[in-house]
């Protein structure tokens, strides 16, 4: 996917999320269904993700081959990445529920501070995609938490499909 096409998805996807909680009742933002998350808790998790993302982002690109090394394959698709995440969320779903068991929820006064924060964490990730070059993107690696070790690219391309998987966790339960 070209760095163009994954500025739009990430664009896409996240216009997707506002666009639903832009018609959500406020109570959902603190409240969920019985032991699942809060549509706040959702953002904020989103929010998390994607700043931490940005902070690695900004190192020197030296560093980030030093510190995790090269890619010794070819960069996964879109598609690809997303179902690998679906099976990875499958097989560790335990300690995919242990990672996020301490998130806090945010509460319906800080809504807006998140809502701004997610948007602004995405147009920064929009704006480091499209200034990154492309054997950067696709060479150098960056960990994550599930996934193991991700080129640039993929794990930019994770980010927008993992806003639409809380998207659609957030239709679904609400």
């Amino acid at each position: 996917m070209k760095k163009e096409e994954i500025t739009y998805i990430l664009e896409k996807k996240h216009q997707n999320l506002f666009d639903w909680l832009e018609k959500q009742p406020e109570d959902t933002w603190e409240k969920g269904p019985e032991g699942k998350w809060t549509t706040g808790q959702h953002v904020l998790h989103l929010m998390n993700s994607i700043k931490l993302l940005n902070n690695a982002l900004s190192y020197p690109k030296f560093i980030l081959k030093y510190k995790f090394g090269v890619s010794n394959r070819d960069t996964r698709s879109y598609d690809v990445v997303s179902a690998k995440y679906h099976e990875k969320l499958i097989k560790y779903q335990d300690l995919s529920k242990a990672f996020n068991k301490s998130l806090k929820t945010p509460t319906l006064y800080e809504r807006k501070r998140v809502l701004v924060m997610l948007q602004i964490q995405n147009k920064k990730l929009q704006h480091k995609t499209n200034k990154w070059k492309d054997k950067e993107l696709d060479t150098l690696l960056i960990p994550h938490p599930l996934m193991g070790k991700m080129t640039v690219r993929e794990i930019i391309m994770w980010t927008a499909h993992h806003t639409a998987h809380h998207t659609e966790t957030l239709i679904e339960n609400y």
